[in-house]
């Protein structure tokens, strides 16, 4: 099939999918520029998915003097906790001091410079613990008595992207998921990009007023495969791993861990049953898509927890592993964890000047900085492209997130209230996935049997209905792994199960319960 030309042009065409390219076009959508967005895969389906999923400054970067980094970093925590409390929240970090490693005065120096560089306010401050009495100190080796314990903030990563694209779309954005750019050209002032859907072949051409190449760890190979470019080497790709064992303390703070080798491991509270340990930084090579957590890997993290628990961690612990690649801007560190967490912005122009189809090439970044790169990004666009709206994301929430920032056990006491017959863990988990949305979801729900056929643990038709109708879930794992992390805990028959329903949905075959709207 030839492809078909989109006329009007849009004024941005966005490659990617994940955190940095969805937070552009909901910045730009809202500002009123028209926008179309590319996503080879699922939303978040690369490194926005596979984050330690933090907001934080990034406490170690202090030693590398990414000062700028970690105060931006630092001033985006309660900002985007108050635009997203469903699915940010405040956690408390207990880094044990080890003899022999950093030493206390670095550490308390490290920890004052934490709590007073990013003007925090809701955010307690750090504290010292007494290990022999705390409760975090009961599940720690007896040789560990004192730590410092200080605040940063837990984010659903995936969720993040998502509720990023659902509000561009909401503003007037195309979103477009499993959908490649296979070329790019530019020709009268204008690009012009050829997309194919992934799933039926079918191709059409846009076009595009400007270019943000936010393809992440294929950043570089969009560069050599649409645009043509030869062996472009702009970013250093760094493979971070992470495994999942079964809760190993009860309380629900989180800790942080040195290691003898300089590097640091997080012990994470993980949905409720889980605590998350990670993560690696390594160097990459090989397809993006095909990473996944090294035997080498799981063992290191095992035994970096292993050296701080009583409870040892075998391989036979792990019941989950998640490996994701970093698309680090190559600043020539010498080793993985020293590369640059900071972002890069490139601005290019055509081969007639500035305003001739310019390009934007993001490099770097991390979650906790995404709006404030967006933001950068825009001022790149307002150069080319002239001034539309204001910027406008420092105060708007996200879908969901039109609650008070301390609220969410309100919220969730509201809609106990509110669905009295239906089970109150359920309510505390939608509750945590779509704040306020919750409500558009059970609409018209009375008892269990309005919500439809049951997938395992609590996901139910109404819920999958609405993700393909709100956030473009296509398959079980856009739902269980994405969306969710329901996976965690349905069979694989049950994944199946979910799976064919899906299809079904899709061809038209049955009809998800209640009207989701879109």
């Amino acid at each position: 099939m030839s492809p078909q030309p989109q006329t009007p042009p849009y004024d941005l065409l966005i490659v990617g999918g994940g955190i940095n390219g969805c937070g552009i076009a909901r910045d730009a959508a809202g500002r009123g520029y028209s926008v179309c967005l590319a996503e080879m895969n699922d939303l978040a389906s690369g490194t926005s998915s596979w984050s330690t999923k933090l907001i934080h400054g990034g406490l170690r970067y202090l030693e590398y003097y990414e000062f700028r980094l970690v105060r931006e970093a630092l001033s985006e925590r309660e900002l985007l906790w108050s635009n997203a409390p469903h699915i940010i929240r405040p956690l408390r970090f207990v880094l044990p001091h080890q003899k022999g490693l950093r030493p206390r005065w670095l550490l308390r120096l490290g920890l004052f410079l934490y709590d007073h560089l990013g003007g925090r306010k809701l955010l307690p401050a750090t504290k010292t613990l007494d290990l022999r009495r705390d409760a975090a100190g009961q599940p720690l080796k007896p040789g560990f008595t004192t730590a410092f314990e200080y605040s940063d903030c837990w984010v659903d990563d995936a969720r993040l992207v998502v509720l990023n694209a659902r509000d561009a779309a909401d503003r007037g954005a195309e979103i477009n998921t499993r959908t490649r750019v296979i070329s790019a050209r530019r020709e009268g002032g204008l690009w012009h990009a050829v997309l194919r859907d992934e799933e039926t072949g079918d191709t059409r051409e846009v076009s595009a007023r400007l270019m943000v190449n936010a393809a992440g760890p294929w950043v570089d190979h969009l560069l050599e495969s649409a645009l043509e470019r030869k062996a472009p080497h702009n970013v250093r790709l760094v493979q971070g791993s992470h495994i999942v064992v079964n809760k190993l303390f009860d309380h629900d703070r989180a800790y942080i861990f040195q290691n003898a080798d300089g590097r640091i491991v997080f012990a994470i509270p993980y949905e409720r049953d889980y605590t998350l340990i990670g993560t690696t930084d390594r160097d990459f090579t090989g397809d993006p898509a095909k990473v996944a957590a090294s035997e080498e890997e799981i063992l290191y993290l095992a035994e970096a927890a292993s050296e701080y628990f009583r409870q040892p961690i075998t391989r036979e612990d792990v019941v989950w592993t998640y490996s994701g690649v970093r698309p680090l801007f190559d600043d020539g560190a010498s080793k993985a964890q020293e590369a640059t967490r900071d972002y890069v912005l490139k601005l290019e122009g055509g081969p007639d000047g500035d305003k001739d189809a310019p390009l934007i090439n993001i490099f770097g970044g991390k979650i906790t900085t995404y709006r404030r790169l967006a933001q950068s990004a825009l001022e790149e666009v307002e150069t080319v492209l002239g001034a539309a709206g204001p910027a406008w994301t420092r105060d708007a929430v996200l879908p969901g997130g039109d609650f008070p920032t301390t609220g969410f056990d309100a919220l969730v006491e509201e809609f106990r209230r509110d669905w009295p017959q239906l089970d109150p863990a359920l309510l505390t988990r939608l509750a945590r996935l779509y704040g306020t949305a919750t409500r558009l979801m059970l609409d018209g729900v009375v008892t269990t049997d309005d919500l439809g056929p049951m997938f395992g643990a609590d996901l139910s038709a109404r819920e999958v209905g609405y993700l393909m109708d709100r956030e473009w879930a296509r398959t079980a794992g856009d739902v269980l792994w994405r969306r969710s992390k329901l996976g965690l805990r349905v069979t694989e028959e049950e994944a199946a199960a979910l799976d064919q329903w899906m299809q079904a949905r899709t061809r038209g075959s049955l009809q998800s319960p209640g009207a989701q709207g879109g």
